[in-house]
Formats: structure tokens, sequence, C-alpha cells
């Protein structure tokens, strides 16, 4: 790995949606489904829906700060979900589902909350995001990884997924890979 690379873990509901997106996104090369911010080491997909283990469903994405900015990133995170629902994202009901970013250091973190608050602008309602420092994460199943490339005409990549990568594309257009 450079020593350019970044890593950023996010959460923002079903992790389906947030890989989609970012996958579009230039200067993300890798993003990877998973869980953290719970207390049960290296949990599979089903303990994490039992809803007892802390895991939230988030992307891991590793991205190069010379082509995109934790900023932008973050623009992108607070477009593409409801960050005032608690624990819920439309249908996916759950604290697995809640909407959640993770910092590695105080840079980060200063970052982070100065972009909550700007984004707090556009929302009416409080935004519920919780901002919690950097742990672990735990890789979900091979079946869960970019899982709306690989299963496009189901029902949930076409009435969830791709309604937000369509409202990806007209507001983030100069961030997007060609």
């Amino acid at each position: 790995m450079s020593e350019q690379k970044r890593f950023i873990v996010l959460g923002g509901g079903c992790f389906w949606c947030l890989d989609g997106a970012y996958r579009m996104v230039r200067g993300i090369s890798t993003v990877t489904s998973g869980y953290s911010g719970g207390h049960i080491p290296n949990p599979s997909t089903d303990r994490v829906y039992m809803g007892d283990s802390g895991h939230a469903e988030v992307v891991q994405l590793e991205y190069d700060p010379r082509a995109i900015t934790l900023e932008d990133i973050l623009d992108v995170f607070w477009a593409i979900h409801d960050p005032t629902t608690l624990n819920r994202q439309m249908h996916d009901v759950g604290p697995e589902y809640r909407s959640i970013i993770f910092y590695k250091d105080e840079a980060e973190h200063k970052i982070i909350e100065r972009s909550l608050r700007q984004a707090q602008k556009f929302w009416q309602d409080p935004i519920v995001t919780e901002v919690m420092q950097f742990k672990e994460f735990y890789s979900a199943e091979d079946f869960q990884q970019d899982f709306f490339a690989n299963n496009p005409d189901k029902a949930y990549c076409q009435f969830i997924i791709n309604p937000k990568l369509t409202k990806l594309r007209a507001k983030y257009a100069k961030l997007l890979k060609s």
C-alpha cells in the first residue's frame, strides 16, 4: 500500500447502498463491505442481524487523498442516506443500520465534526450520526461484496440502490469516475 492511501469506515444503512455509490467515486480504489463498532470479534452476517453484536453495516473505503478529499467523501455520505433517522434507513430497521463514521486520529475527527455541522444545515431534523474512534473492521462474506454490480436485477437494487445512484450522478457528477 502506498503511503498516499488512506482508509475511512462509514455506515449509513445497508452497506450495499454505500458500496454501490462509492465504487462510482474517483479516488476511491477499494470498497469493502463489513461490520464495525461492536463487541463481538469477526461476526457473521446472521450474528449482526440478531441486533446484539453492537456492529453496524459499514464500508471501508481505501482512497487517495491526492485524488479526493475526506470532505468530498463525507459530502457524498450525507447525500446518499438520511442521517437523521436513528437505527433506520427506509425499510431497513435495527442498530446494524445506524448512521456512523469512524475516525482514526484527531485530525480526521475534526474534519468529520466540521462536515457534520455543515451537513446539518441541509436537514430539518437533527443529525443522529455517531462519530466514533475506529477500533476494528470485519469484512463481510464474499457474496455481500459489490452486491449491486453482481445483482442489478434484484428488487432491492432496483428500488432502493438505483435511486441513490441516480441522485449521486446528478449531484456529484464531478466526483465520479468516467
